[in-house]
């Protein structure tokens, strides 16, 4: 059951992506999916328990790489094809989660995680070499974007577990990012924030809905299974974005990018089923 609760959330976690590389304003589309999760964040904080102080870093930490992660994301999407830099910085992730876990979380890597490994590495070079040259500008926003995901995967899997009480961390999080995100761009952008919102609610209310779901759920998962093995099932949402990417933003299509995809999920059932 938890293996299909992440693999929802994958799916979700690729439409909100690409909702947000289709918008027409990416700061603001993201600023209002926070500001979704902010509200509901307020909301589960006032009516449910109390979380524990010592937890309180835990959020701070995460949301503080989570601001560097919306700006290394929003600028991959600006100069890079959703298709291409999505594969790249959600199939990093999973690595560095695995080599942090032996070390922080202490995971125990089997045979099958290792041979994973090894084709999640094989499927992001062959990305590399797929069709269409990745300039380096989006390349470096792309690897960046990786390590913020691994960071904040870490923190909050330690965090989540730590707490007891996952609905409640996921709301501090929502509220402390939400907050941050929203100040930011009302510095950068004064009130077209709220212009927006009234022109794009529809599409900002479901793209929040996708987000803060999403996360939530991985967040759960993390206290019943590994925190590795959320963060790499998790990154089937690479095909998922391979396919919106190519069919519904109707970027170019490289059949390379699908077989790289196709690897990658293939190094991730190695990891969770061998």
């Amino acid at each position: 059951m938890e293996y299909v609760i992440v693999l929802m959330a994958a799916l979700a976690h690729a439409i909100w992506n690409g909702l947000v590389k289709n918008s027409d304003d990416k700061l603001l589309s993201l600023t209002f999916v926070r500001f979704i999760g902010l509200i509901l964040g307020l909301v589960i904080i006032a009516t449910q328990p109390s979380l524990p102080m010592s937890i309180m870093p835990y959020v701070l930490i995460a949301s503080a790489i989570h601001f560097v992660y919306f700006y290394c994301l929003i600028n991959t999407y600006k100069l890079g094809d959703f298709s291409q830099v999505y594969p790249i910085s959600r199939g990093l992730a999973p690595l560095l989660v695995l080599f942090a876990g032996v070390f922080f979380v202490q995971d125990n890597l089997t045979f099958g995680q290792v041979i994973g490994t090894l084709l999640i590495c094989l499927g992001l070079m062959a990305l590399a070499v797929s069709n269409q040259k990745l300039a380096a500008k989006p390349l470096v926003f792309a690897i960046a974007t990786a390590f913020c995901i691994a960071g904040y995967t870490l923190v909050s899997g330690i965090g989540v577990r730590l707490s007891g009480a996952f609905l409640v961390y996921a709301a501090w999080l929502e509220v402390v990012t939400g907050t941050g995100v929203l100040l930011f761009s009302l510095n950068r952008r004064g009130t077209e924030f709220v212009s927006y919102g009234m022109r794009q609610w529809k599409h900002g209310t479901l793209t929040g809905v996708l987000s803060i779901g999403g996360y939530t759920a991985a967040l759960w998962a993390m206290t019943q299974i590994p925190i590795s093995s959320v963060a790499v099932l998790r990154e089937t949402s690479i095909i998922f974005a391979a396919l919106i990417g190519g069919y519904v933003l109707k970027e170019k299509f490289a059949s390379g990018r699908l077989l790289a995809s196709s690897i990658v999920v293939i190094g991730i059932t190695c990891l969770i089923f061998l």
